[in-house]
């Protein structure tokens, strides 16, 4: 297999068709009370809820990556980053987090200690409490295995699920695209770079790895209209869309010209080789509504960019436009969140 997310045809084959859920019962980790399910595994669903019977919602998230060498503490800590944008997605606010450690039998102490801070300043930057986890030494990893799983807490006014997109809603993106994987790129061929552009745009493509919150605009979607959102991660902005479509049942029609993209991740995807709108897009927020201007309009106020860049349908058609040029979305294959540029091994 590829490496990479699970291509969706094997994942709902053997993965999902395995999972039932939506009787489960489970104990609050804080309080040891019974939470009912209320909406399990899926595709394009990154948080399951439970309610809880004080009348609040727990949402779980999980991540998980390899992280080795000089940028495994900066990769360790973007997995805290992506949970908390998977719960800000689903309208909930980090509360605490597990984190499991499965480390190879010749990593050092001291590899041990920069990841555990790493991992650490993100949960405290992000709000959420370290609640426990596991760190394990094993034969079975080449590099160190970080999982971290994230719990949060919403309520049923304040929830979001890809359930709530409905035919005829506005398609919103937040932001930018790309932002994660320009970032990438930007440091791991930050030479190349150089011999074709200017420092000074090297330097900016680099600092878009400050921008890969989507709490803000989560928080400001939810309060003006919206109702479904999903945050971009692997596969860009065309995985989103299509996780997005086949969650919901639905599809789309996206005029590919709407989509917000950076100069700079242009200019760096050209040199590298790489397709914009499926590299890693953290920091963008995919959102549903059926007023998109307003939401629109409600995150500029924000100082937050965004734009309509087309709708849902009752059909299954996945249709992107590009003026008087139609193609169809094609399903993910596998989404690799490592960016490898043509040429390089």
């Amino acid at each position: 297999m590829r490496t990479g997310k699970l291509p969706e045809s094997a994942l709902k084959r053997s993965v999902l068709k395995q999972v039932h859920t939506g009787n489960h019962r489970i104990s609050h980790p804080f309080t040891g009370k019974i939470l009912e399910n209320t909406k399990g595994a899926a595709i394009g669903s990154d948080c399951a809820f439970f309610a809880a019977s004080s009348g609040q919602i727990l949402a779980w998230c999980a991540q998980e990556a390899a992280v080795a060498g000089k940028a495994g503490a900066e990769e360790a800590a973007a997995l805290v980053q992506k949970c908390a944008n998977n719960l800000a997605a689903a309208g909930a606010r980090p509360a605490s987090a597990q984190i499991s450690i499965m480390l190879p039998e010749e990593c050092e102490e001291a590899v041990i200690k920069e990841l555990m801070t790493a991992l650490t300043e993100a949960c405290v930057s992000l709000g959420m409490e370290i609640a426990g986890g596991d760190t394990n030494v094993t034969f079975a990893v080449a590099v160190p295995i970080i999982t971290v799983t994230a719990i949060g807490i919403t309520n049923a006014e304040d929830m979001h699920d890809l359930s709530m997109a409905k035919a005829g809603q506005d398609l919103i993106l937040t932001k930018w695209i790309g932002l994660e994987g320009t970032a990438i790129l930007a440091k791991t061929y930050r030479e190349k770079l150089l011999k074709r552009y200017p420092a000074f745009l090297v330097e900016e493509a680099a600092s878009f790895g400050k921008c890969l919150s989507v709490a803000e605009e989560a928080k400001v979607a939810g309060e003006n209209g919206a109702m479904a959102m999903h945050d971009l991660s692997q596969g860009g902005v065309f995985g989103a869309l299509w996780e997005l479509a086949e969650g919901a049942g639905l599809g789309l029609e996206v005029d590919l010209k709407k989509i917000p993209i950076r100069q700079e991740t242009v200019e760096v995807c050209e040199v590298c080789g790489v397709n914009p709108y499926e590299m890693p897009s953290g920091g963008s927020l995919l959102v549903t509504a059926d007023d998109g201007e307003a939401i629109v309009k409600a995150l500029e106020l924000s100082g937050i960019p965004a734009a309509v860049i087309g709708k849902l349908t009752d059909k299954q058609d996945r249709i992107l436009r590009k003026e008087e040029e139609i193609r169809f979305l094609d399903k993910p294959k596998g989404m690799n969140p490592i960016i490898q540029i043509k040429g390089e091994n």
